[in-house]
């Protein structure tokens, strides 16, 4: 596989532990503080995981990706 297209399954893998971390940092929070930052976490993998998605749905298009 090409590096870039590795890198982008790299990014894809991370958002999921970003994701995954937020949600057990909400489970586990104790204070308003911790749900801010568990949410700011969470929407940032979103937007992230959104972007990687759409670039490697790219790399499909123009016959990048295996």
């Amino acid at each position: 596989m090409k590096p870039a297209n590795e890198n982008i399954n790299r990014i894809l893998n991370l958002v999921e532990q970003m994701i995954a971390l937020a949600d057990k940092v909400d489970d586990e929070r104790e204070d308003v503080g911790c749900g801010v930052l568990c949410g700011i976490l969470r929407d940032a993998g979103y937007k992230i995981k959104k972007l990687a998605e759409a670039e490697k749905k790219a790399h499909m298009r123009k016959g990048y990706w295996p």
